[in-house]
């Protein structure tokens, strides 16, 4: 099996070793992972200006690239602009979590949907901040449990995140956004304030209460936006 592994964290993150580790026991491995922090930059590409995507030996004999731009870039890069072939596209190990209605700002994500678009299965991996123990010692399991669960035949995507304690697996919806943003706005600048919404209802169906509970939560998502509940059941049947 040919692993395409990026991040949003940056090619020299903590994370991105563990997941290079972790993904050599499964085949071969190939990086393509940004050449500087980008997390929150969503599904965000450079179209406008040239960027440096450059060979790295970071990791030793694994081919490795340090692209200058997002990570949905990074897959585009390695697909479109490199035409590698792959069979899955991993993200992560994210430091923090990807929840609930934050994953549309997650480039960690992101990263999945460009690999979905393109025709490839895609898996991101985010573990609690600065703690990566449960997170590495697990990462086997989640993904046997995806295999196990036929996910794959039912999503092209699969959002894992891992609680900072706590090994018990349960497949889950988005849930709400568990931060938001306060701003100071002071001589012409606006500075963000990150605040934490989360109140724990214990809903266990929604990844946000799951893994706030101490469990792993596995998430299937698409890449097609389309508002079906909105639609007729004509209206599906289009083309």
């Amino acid at each position: 099996m040919r692993i395409l592994l990026t991040n949003d964290d940056g090619i020299e993150a903590e994370g991105l070793r563990y997941l290079v580790d972790f993904a050599k026991t499964l085949g071969e491995v190939c990086v393509f992972a940004p050449k500087l922090q980008q997390s929150a930059k969503s599904h965000s590409i450079e179209i406008h200006s040239a960027y440096e995507v450059k060979r790295s030996d970071i990791f030793g004999d694994v081919e490795a690239y340090s692209v200058n731009s997002t990570p949905a870039d990074c897959v585009r890069v390695a697909i479109l602009g490199m035409k590698k072939k792959f069979d899955l596209v991993i993200s992560g190990v994210n430091n923090g979590p990807n929840l609930g209605g934050d994953i549309h700002y997650s480039g960690t994500v992101a990263a999945c949907f460009e690999g979905a678009m393109l025709g490839v299965k895609s898996l991101a991996f985010s573990a609690a901040f600065n703690s990566f123990g449960n997170a590495v010692k697990n990462l086997g399991r989640a993904y046997e449990e995806i295999l196990r669960r036929g996910l794959w035949e039912r999503a092209d995507i699969v959002n894992v995140n891992f609680p900072e304690e706590g090994e018990e697996m349960l497949v889950t919806r988005m849930g709400p956004a568990i931060y938001s943003d306060s701003f100071v706005i002071e001589n012409d600048m606006a500075t963000p304030c990150l605040v934490c919404l989360y109140r724990g209802t214990r809903d266990l169906s929604l990844d946000t209460d799951a893994v706030m509970t101490g469990h792993i939560s596995l998430t299937p998502l698409g890449y097609d936006l389309t508002n079906f509940s909105a639609l007729t059941p004509a209206e599906r049947k289009i083309g």
